[in-house]
């Protein structure tokens, strides 16, 4: 599985990073830095609530 980042969307929210932390951050400029795209069965569930939190739907689980 991986975690897709639509970055013309993200508007740097930051709900996704308080749902995963282990899976990605906003940096500095406040943009989303994904840790890694590749996601295990164990991050699944991280990664999709991650994404279901965005306002703007700028993540999704493929």
């Amino acid at each position: 599985m991986r975690i897709v980042l639509d970055r013309p969307r993200c508007e740097g929210h930051g709900l996704c990073e308080e749902a995963a932390p282990q899976l990605m951050h906003l940096d500095d400029e406040g943009e989303l830095v994904l840790h890694r795209e590749e996601i295990d069965e164990a991050d699944a569930a991280v990664a999709n609530a991650a994404a279901r939190v965005c306002p703007v739907a700028a993540l999704r689980i493929a």
